[in-house]
């Protein structure tokens, strides 16, 4: 078999994996942007407490602007996966949020990051949480850092990446506190749209041929249609099976025909184990974008292939017209990947290849729009 084309159960599977990275230990080596001790600006080691989370504590670090007053500041938000306060990539050896951090923090921006619930210093459980969760720790922060002497508390923004993003608009929607929100590769359309395409555009880097990639399409779409209507377990098993196999009854001679079987169908029970995918997949972007009413700023790098600005800024757009939002910027920044390195193709194999951990340009693109505004 070529190296670059996936058996058809392969593909099938690679298709409804997750959207992003796991991420657990801390790094020993250090990358170019990485900021050296000792700092040359306060950093305080914080908790804070969630009390819709049984009041777990979340630790973090509050780093502030050395002689500065009153700075506005950003709260940090990680994306899909578990992640410390540092946003640390394991298997890429970055650490994005500690370099995003530091920039702003250098800048003028005080920047509080945590670890998420469950993760390093932080107590939770991970596993169990949805992104509606990881939002009620971002208020969580907010009201912390509200109780604060030495910042702003009219000026608190955040700042999310990748499911981050999304986590983001849900908080904004809600909280009049948020003063501004900057979306880095922010979802605009639902998880099983984001997953599909994440999965065909990487799968077309390895040269899968597109007729394949097209049938399995209309698998997935079955899968994430049937999470999305409904929610009782037995009956999207029931719902997954007929609808697998009927497929495979009206199409027998698709490709991908072949590849359902009885021992296919029960793994992808498998995903339905997922509280968190489950949510992704149902949650709409837009029912909280279109209810974001302060400065927003959405960036996206035109080699991201794990959420593609040619379908997400789009439909981001689209949403934060609805909100009469007056306050709306939208770029699409030339060459640069997922995690906003300068990137040659924008695949997860180049991030641990590329030694910048994050784009100077879009560095100074976020502290310009910030600082234009606060």
């Amino acid at each position: 078999m070529n190296n670059s084309i996936l058996s058809k159960k392969q593909l099938f599977q690679l298709l409804i994996v997750l959207f992003l990275n796991t991420h657990f230990a801390f790094s020993q080596n250090e990358r170019p942007q990485e900021p050296q001790l000792p700092l040359d600006y306060p950093s305080e080691n914080v908790t804070f407490t969630n009390p819709k989370a049984d009041n777990i504590k979340l630790s973090g670090t509050l780093t502030l602007p050395k002689d500065v007053k009153k700075p506005p500041v950003a709260v940090l938000i990680s994306g899909s996966g578990p992640q410390n306060r540092d946003a640390f990539l394991k298997p890429f050896n970055h650490k994005p949020f500690l370099v995003l951090s530091d920039y702003l923090t250098k800048q003028g921006i005080a920047v509080l990051r945590y670890d998420d619930r469950g993760i390093a210093a932080s107590e939770g459980d991970f596993k169990s949480a949805t992104s509606f969760d990881f939002a009620s720790d971002v208020a969580a922060a907010i009201a912390f850092l509200k109780k604060r002497q030495d910042i702003d508390i009219s000026k608190i923004g955040l700042i999310g990446h990748s499911e981050g993003g999304l986590i983001a608009p849900i908080v904004a929607s809600k909280n009049k506190d948020v003063a501004f929100a900057i979306l880095l590769a922010g979802t605009g359309v639902d998880g099983g749209k984001i997953l599909q395409t994440q999965s065909r555009k990487m799968l077309e880097l390895r040269g899968t041929p597109p007729m394949m990639l097209d049938e399995n399409e209309k698998l997935t779409t079955i899968i994430y249609g049937a999470i999305k209507n409904h929610k009782n377990i037995d009956t999207l098993k029931t719902v997954i099976r007929n609808g697998l196999n009927d497929f495979k009854a009206k199409n027998p001679m698709s490709v991908v025909a072949p590849s359902i079987t009885p021992t296919l169908i029960e793994q992808q029970f498998k995903i339905l184990d997922s509280k968190w995918l489950l949510e992704f997949i149902r949650i709409e972007p837009k029912d909280y974008l279109e209810k974001v009413s302060c400065p927003i700023l959405v960036l996206n790098g035109s080699k991201d292939v794990q959420v593609l600005p040619e379908v997400n800024l789009p439909a981001i757009e689209k949403a934060l017209a609805t909100s009469g939002n007056k306050d709306v910027t939208i770029k699409e920044l030339k060459g640069l990947n997922h995690l906003f390195q300068t990137a040659d193709t924008g695949n997860i194999d180049e991030y641990k290849t590329i030694e910048e951990t994050f784009s100077t340009d879009a560095l100074e693109l976020i502290v310009d729009w910030i600082n234009e505004r606060f």
